[in-house]
Protein backbone atom coordinates (compact mmCIF):
# COMPACT_ATOMS: atom_id res chain seq x y z
CA UNK A 1 0.00 0.00 0.00
CA UNK A 2 1.76 3.02 -0.93
CA UNK A 3 1.01 6.45 1.40
CA UNK A 4 -1.78 8.70 0.57
CA UNK A 5 -0.44 11.72 -1.64
CA UNK A 6 -1.17 14.45 -3.85
CA UNK A 7 -1.74 12.92 -7.56
CA UNK A 8 0.89 13.94 -9.68
CA UNK A 9 -1.89 12.75 -12.71
CA UNK A 10 -5.62 13.49 -12.45
CA UNK A 11 -7.82 12.50 -15.29
CA UNK A 12 -11.33 13.94 -14.78
CA UNK A 13 -14.27 12.57 -17.07
CA UNK A 14 -11.67 12.09 -20.05
CA UNK A 15 -13.57 11.41 -23.86
CA UNK A 16 -12.23 11.16 -26.98
CA UNK A 17 -14.57 10.89 -30.29
CA UNK A 18 -13.89 10.46 -33.98
CA UNK A 19 -15.65 11.25 -37.05
CA UNK A 20 -15.99 8.17 -39.08
CA UNK A 21 -16.90 8.45 -42.81
CA UNK A 22 -19.75 6.71 -43.99
CA UNK A 23 -19.76 3.70 -46.22
CA UNK A 24 -21.31 5.64 -49.21
CA UNK A 25 -21.17 9.38 -50.79
CA UNK A 26 -24.61 10.28 -49.09
CA UNK A 27 -24.24 8.17 -46.36
CA UNK A 28 -23.72 10.45 -43.27
CA UNK A 29 -21.38 10.63 -41.14
CA UNK A 30 -20.91 8.85 -37.27
CA UNK A 31 -19.28 9.17 -34.31
CA UNK A 32 -16.92 6.75 -33.04
CA UNK A 33 -16.31 6.97 -28.94
CA UNK A 34 -12.91 5.91 -28.41
CA UNK A 35 -13.08 6.81 -24.53
CA UNK A 36 -16.31 7.70 -22.36
CA UNK A 37 -15.82 9.69 -19.13
CA UNK A 38 -12.74 8.39 -17.57
CA UNK A 39 -11.60 9.54 -14.61
CA UNK A 40 -8.69 8.27 -11.96
CA UNK A 41 -5.68 9.76 -10.33
CA UNK A 42 -2.15 8.53 -10.40
CA UNK A 43 0.39 9.24 -7.64
CA UNK A 44 4.44 9.46 -7.22
CA UNK A 45 6.14 5.42 -7.45
CA UNK A 46 2.78 4.39 -8.27
CA UNK A 47 2.01 1.93 -11.04
CA UNK A 48 -1.90 1.72 -12.46
CA UNK A 49 -2.30 -1.71 -14.94
CA UNK A 50 -5.10 -0.93 -17.80
CA UNK A 51 -6.24 -3.95 -19.11
CA UNK A 52 -9.09 -4.69 -21.53
CA UNK A 53 -9.66 -6.71 -24.98
CA UNK A 54 -7.66 -5.10 -28.53
CA UNK A 55 -10.24 -1.95 -29.33
CA UNK A 56 -11.10 -1.41 -25.57
CA UNK A 57 -8.96 2.00 -25.95
CA UNK A 58 -6.20 1.33 -23.72
CA UNK A 59 -3.97 3.06 -26.36
CA UNK A 60 -6.43 6.18 -26.69
CA UNK A 61 -6.58 6.54 -23.00
CA UNK A 62 -2.60 7.09 -22.92
CA UNK A 63 -2.13 9.00 -26.34
CA UNK A 64 -4.82 11.65 -24.96
CA UNK A 65 -3.02 11.74 -21.49
CA UNK A 66 0.05 12.51 -23.38
CA UNK A 67 -1.87 15.40 -25.24
CA UNK A 68 -0.98 12.95 -28.88
CA UNK A 69 -4.77 12.82 -29.24
CA UNK A 70 -6.96 15.99 -28.82
CA UNK A 71 -9.85 15.21 -25.99
CA UNK A 72 -13.46 15.82 -26.36
CA UNK A 73 -14.16 16.02 -23.04
CA UNK A 74 -12.66 16.60 -19.38
CA UNK A 75 -9.39 17.21 -18.45
CA UNK A 76 -5.89 15.41 -17.81
CA UNK A 77 -3.68 17.42 -15.10
CA UNK A 78 -0.07 17.01 -14.41
CA UNK A 79 1.23 18.14 -11.19
CA UNK A 80 -2.69 20.20 -10.83
CA UNK A 81 -2.00 22.14 -14.36
CA UNK A 82 -4.45 20.90 -17.48
CA UNK A 83 -2.36 20.31 -20.10
CA UNK A 84 -5.03 21.41 -22.71
CA UNK A 85 -5.12 24.89 -21.66
CA UNK A 86 -1.41 25.16 -22.50
CA UNK A 87 -0.08 26.82 -25.59
CA UNK A 88 2.31 24.99 -28.09
CA UNK A 89 5.58 25.80 -26.02
CA UNK A 90 4.28 25.85 -22.19
CA UNK A 91 3.15 21.52 -23.27
CA UNK A 92 6.36 21.37 -24.96
CA UNK A 93 7.68 22.37 -21.84
CA UNK A 94 5.62 19.98 -19.79
CA UNK A 95 6.62 17.00 -22.56
CA UNK A 96 9.79 17.08 -20.47
CA UNK A 97 8.31 15.45 -17.20
CA UNK A 98 5.67 12.55 -19.72
CA UNK A 99 7.57 10.12 -22.19
CA UNK A 100 6.11 6.91 -23.64
CA UNK A 101 7.48 3.19 -23.94
CA UNK A 102 6.51 1.88 -27.49
CA UNK A 103 5.18 -1.53 -27.72
CA UNK A 104 7.56 -2.60 -30.44
CA UNK A 105 11.57 -1.97 -29.49
CA UNK A 106 12.82 -2.15 -33.11
CA UNK A 107 10.22 -0.52 -34.91
CA UNK A 108 9.97 2.44 -32.40
CA UNK A 109 13.53 2.96 -32.84
CA UNK A 110 15.38 4.83 -36.37
CA UNK A 111 17.43 2.23 -37.99
CA UNK A 112 19.62 5.06 -39.07
CA UNK A 113 20.60 6.14 -35.45
CA UNK A 114 23.53 4.86 -33.50
CA UNK A 115 22.16 3.59 -29.82
CA UNK A 116 23.94 6.86 -27.99
CA UNK A 117 22.29 9.20 -31.05
CA UNK A 118 18.67 7.76 -29.90
CA UNK A 119 19.01 7.66 -26.41
CA UNK A 120 20.71 11.49 -26.52
CA UNK A 121 17.59 12.42 -28.57
CA UNK A 122 15.32 13.81 -26.11
CA UNK A 123 18.12 15.84 -24.72
CA UNK A 124 18.80 17.33 -28.08
CA UNK A 125 15.04 17.84 -28.65
CA UNK A 126 14.71 20.09 -25.68
CA UNK A 127 18.39 21.76 -25.81
CA UNK A 128 19.81 19.96 -22.63
CA UNK A 129 23.57 19.20 -22.54
CA UNK A 130 24.98 21.63 -25.46
CA UNK A 131 28.24 20.57 -24.16
CA UNK A 132 28.76 17.22 -26.50
CA UNK A 133 31.37 15.53 -23.86
CA UNK A 134 28.73 16.11 -21.52
CA UNK A 135 25.99 14.62 -23.44
CA UNK A 136 27.62 11.59 -23.92
CA UNK A 137 28.59 11.28 -20.30
CA UNK A 138 25.06 11.44 -19.54
CA UNK A 139 23.65 9.09 -22.25
CA UNK A 140 26.44 6.31 -21.11
CA UNK A 141 25.08 6.55 -17.19
CA UNK A 142 21.91 5.86 -18.52
CA UNK A 143 22.79 2.86 -20.78
CA UNK A 144 24.28 1.45 -17.41
CA UNK A 145 21.21 1.77 -15.19
CA UNK A 146 19.05 -0.18 -17.71
CA UNK A 147 21.59 -2.45 -18.22
CA UNK A 148 23.31 -1.76 -21.62
CA UNK A 149 27.13 -1.65 -22.22
CA UNK A 150 29.12 1.15 -23.23
CA UNK A 151 30.10 -0.53 -26.19
CA UNK A 152 26.77 -0.42 -27.61
CA UNK A 153 26.74 3.52 -27.85
CA UNK A 154 28.15 3.27 -31.25
CA UNK A 155 26.26 0.28 -32.77
CA UNK A 156 22.57 0.05 -34.81
CA UNK A 157 19.20 -1.37 -33.95
CA UNK A 158 19.35 -4.09 -35.89
CA UNK A 159 22.77 -5.09 -34.43
CA UNK A 160 20.82 -5.89 -31.08
CA UNK A 161 17.94 -8.46 -29.60
CA UNK A 162 14.83 -7.22 -29.38
CA UNK A 163 15.21 -7.24 -25.29
CA UNK A 164 18.51 -4.64 -25.97
CA UNK A 165 16.10 -2.57 -28.23
CA UNK A 166 13.57 -2.20 -25.37
CA UNK A 167 16.04 -1.27 -22.89
CA UNK A 168 17.42 1.22 -25.49
CA UNK A 169 13.53 2.64 -25.58
CA UNK A 170 13.74 2.61 -22.02
CA UNK A 171 16.70 5.06 -21.81
CA UNK A 172 15.40 6.98 -24.30
CA UNK A 173 12.22 7.50 -21.90
CA UNK A 174 14.04 8.41 -18.81
CA UNK A 175 16.89 10.63 -20.03
CA UNK A 176 15.48 13.22 -19.22
CA UNK A 177 14.29 12.34 -15.50
CA UNK A 178 10.69 12.44 -16.43
CA UNK A 179 7.60 11.67 -13.14
CA UNK A 180 5.65 10.06 -15.69
CA UNK A 181 6.20 7.37 -17.98
CA UNK A 182 3.22 5.56 -19.76
CA UNK A 183 4.23 1.56 -21.18
CA UNK A 184 1.93 0.86 -23.95
CA UNK A 185 2.44 -3.08 -23.90
CA UNK A 186 6.11 -2.55 -23.61
CA UNK A 187 7.05 -6.48 -23.17
CA UNK A 188 4.38 -8.50 -25.34
CA UNK A 189 6.63 -8.49 -28.42
CA UNK A 190 9.33 -10.59 -26.05
CA UNK A 191 9.96 -13.86 -25.09
CA UNK A 192 9.22 -14.58 -21.70
CA UNK A 193 12.34 -15.06 -19.93
CA UNK A 194 13.09 -11.50 -21.46
CA UNK A 195 10.07 -10.05 -20.73
CA UNK A 196 10.54 -10.75 -16.80
CA UNK A 197 14.04 -9.12 -17.36
CA UNK A 198 12.02 -6.13 -18.75
CA UNK A 199 9.31 -5.94 -15.77
CA UNK A 200 12.21 -6.43 -13.31
CA UNK A 201 13.84 -3.30 -14.63
CA UNK A 202 11.20 -1.16 -15.43
CA UNK A 203 9.89 -1.91 -11.32
CA UNK A 204 13.43 -1.13 -10.22
CA UNK A 205 14.37 2.23 -12.30
CA UNK A 206 10.57 3.53 -10.28
CA UNK A 207 11.73 2.81 -6.74
CA UNK A 208 15.42 4.17 -7.98
CA UNK A 209 13.66 7.95 -9.56
CA UNK A 210 9.96 7.76 -8.46
CA UNK A 211 8.37 7.11 -10.90
CA UNK A 212 4.45 7.15 -11.43
CA UNK A 213 4.12 4.15 -14.24
CA UNK A 214 1.15 3.76 -16.76
CA UNK A 215 1.15 0.28 -17.75
CA UNK A 216 -0.95 -0.71 -20.13
CA UNK A 217 -0.99 -4.56 -20.81
CA UNK A 218 -3.05 -7.77 -22.24
CA UNK A 219 -0.78 -9.98 -20.10
CA UNK A 220 -2.53 -10.63 -16.58
CA UNK A 221 0.11 -11.87 -15.15
CA UNK A 222 2.85 -9.38 -15.41
CA UNK A 223 -0.52 -6.44 -14.81
CA UNK A 224 -0.81 -8.52 -11.40
CA UNK A 225 3.10 -8.46 -10.99
CA UNK A 226 3.76 -4.67 -11.27
CA UNK A 227 0.72 -2.83 -10.29
CA UNK A 228 -0.12 -1.07 -6.83
CA UNK A 229 -3.70 -0.51 -8.63
CA UNK A 230 -5.84 -2.07 -12.10
CA UNK A 231 -8.20 -0.23 -14.49
CA UNK A 232 -10.41 -2.54 -16.53
CA UNK A 233 -11.81 -1.36 -19.55
CA UNK A 234 -14.56 -2.38 -21.86
CA UNK A 235 -15.24 -0.23 -24.99
CA UNK A 236 -14.19 2.93 -23.99
CA UNK A 237 -15.08 2.74 -20.51
CA UNK A 238 -14.19 1.84 -16.70
CA UNK A 239 -15.66 -1.67 -15.91
CA UNK A 240 -13.81 -1.87 -12.53
CA UNK A 241 -10.60 -0.45 -10.98
CA UNK A 242 -8.91 -1.45 -7.36
CA UNK A 243 -6.19 -2.38 -5.58
CA UNK A 244 -4.44 -5.23 -7.38
CA UNK A 245 -5.11 -7.68 -4.49
CA UNK A 246 -8.43 -7.19 -4.01
CA UNK A 247 -9.50 -7.31 -7.75
CA UNK A 248 -7.53 -10.45 -8.27
CA UNK A 249 -8.68 -11.77 -4.98
CA UNK A 250 -12.67 -10.62 -5.51
CA UNK A 251 -13.37 -9.24 -9.02
CA UNK A 252 -16.82 -7.86 -9.09
CA UNK A 253 -17.82 -7.28 -12.21
CA UNK A 254 -18.58 -10.33 -14.93
CA UNK A 255 -16.11 -8.95 -17.41
CA UNK A 256 -12.98 -8.48 -14.78
CA UNK A 257 -13.78 -12.28 -13.80
CA UNK A 258 -14.00 -13.73 -17.62
CA UNK A 259 -10.29 -11.55 -18.35
CA UNK A 260 -9.13 -13.49 -15.13
CA UNK A 261 -10.60 -16.92 -16.23
CA UNK A 262 -8.83 -16.16 -19.44
CA UNK A 263 -5.69 -16.53 -17.65
CA UNK A 264 -3.51 -19.63 -18.25
CA UNK A 265 -3.05 -22.06 -15.14
CA UNK A 266 0.24 -23.86 -15.07
CA UNK A 267 -0.75 -26.46 -13.34
CA UNK A 268 -2.51 -29.27 -15.41
CA UNK A 269 -4.96 -30.59 -11.88
CA UNK A 270 -5.88 -26.76 -11.31
CA UNK A 271 -6.88 -26.10 -14.79
CA UNK A 272 -8.54 -29.23 -15.32
CA UNK A 273 -10.47 -28.15 -11.80
CA UNK A 274 -11.35 -24.76 -12.43
CA UNK A 275 -14.51 -23.26 -13.89
CA UNK A 276 -13.64 -20.96 -16.60
CA UNK A 277 -16.32 -18.24 -17.95
CA UNK A 278 -15.67 -17.61 -21.31
CA UNK A 279 -17.47 -14.78 -23.22
CA UNK A 280 -19.70 -15.27 -25.58
CA UNK A 281 -19.25 -13.26 -29.29
CA UNK A 282 -16.84 -10.18 -30.14
CA UNK A 283 -16.66 -6.84 -28.61
CA UNK A 284 -19.59 -4.99 -30.04
CA UNK A 285 -18.82 -1.78 -32.67
CA UNK A 286 -17.61 1.26 -30.94
CA UNK A 287 -19.66 2.83 -34.11
CA UNK A 288 -23.24 1.45 -32.76
CA UNK A 289 -22.53 0.57 -28.48
CA UNK A 290 -25.45 -0.59 -26.61
CA UNK A 291 -27.44 1.19 -24.50
CA UNK A 292 -27.01 1.54 -21.12
CA UNK A 293 -24.19 -1.38 -19.96
CA UNK A 294 -22.11 -1.72 -23.26
CA UNK A 295 -21.30 -5.03 -21.63
CA UNK A 296 -24.86 -6.41 -21.35
CA UNK A 297 -24.53 -7.96 -24.70
CA UNK A 298 -22.09 -10.35 -23.58
CA UNK A 299 -23.16 -10.86 -19.65
CA UNK A 300 -24.29 -13.72 -18.27
CA UNK A 301 -26.17 -11.97 -15.88
CA UNK A 302 -27.93 -9.25 -17.67
CA UNK A 303 -31.21 -8.07 -17.28
CA UNK A 304 -33.95 -5.28 -18.75
CA UNK A 305 -32.62 -2.31 -16.32
CA UNK A 306 -29.09 -3.26 -17.81
CA UNK A 307 -30.12 -1.62 -21.32
CA UNK A 308 -32.04 1.03 -20.01
CA UNK A 309 -29.73 2.87 -17.59
CA UNK A 310 -25.48 3.28 -17.78
CA UNK A 311 -24.02 1.83 -14.57
CA UNK A 312 -22.07 4.23 -12.49
CA UNK A 313 -18.70 3.45 -10.72
CA UNK A 314 -20.26 2.82 -7.16
CA UNK A 315 -17.83 1.15 -4.27
CA UNK A 316 -19.11 -2.42 -3.86
CA UNK A 317 -16.59 -4.36 -1.34
CA UNK A 318 -12.81 -3.47 -2.06
CA UNK A 319 -13.53 -1.84 -6.29
CA UNK A 320 -15.20 0.80 -7.77
CA UNK A 321 -17.53 -0.92 -10.23
CA UNK A 322 -19.60 0.10 -12.94
CA UNK A 323 -22.43 -2.95 -12.51
CA UNK A 324 -26.07 -2.62 -11.56
CA UNK A 325 -25.83 -6.23 -9.52
CA UNK A 326 -22.25 -6.52 -8.62
CA UNK A 327 -23.86 -7.37 -5.14
CA UNK A 328 -25.81 -10.28 -6.49
CA UNK A 329 -22.97 -12.09 -9.03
Amino acid sequence: MLPVTEPLLSVRSLSVEFDAPGSGPFARRRTLRALDGVSFDLIRGETLGVVGESGCGKTTLARAILQLTPASAGRVLLHGEDLSKLGRFALRQRRRAMQLVFQDPLASLSPRMTIGEIIAEPLRAHAEGRDTGARKARVVAMMDRVGLLPGLYDRYPHELSGGQCQRVGIARALVLEPDLVVCDEPVSALDLSVRAQIVNLLMDLQHEMGLALLFIAHDLSVVRQVSHRVLVMYLGRIMETAERDALFAAPRHPYTRALLDSVPVPDPTLARARTVRTLPGDPPSPLDPPSGCVFRTRCPHAQPLCAERVPVLRQVGGSLVACHFAEDI
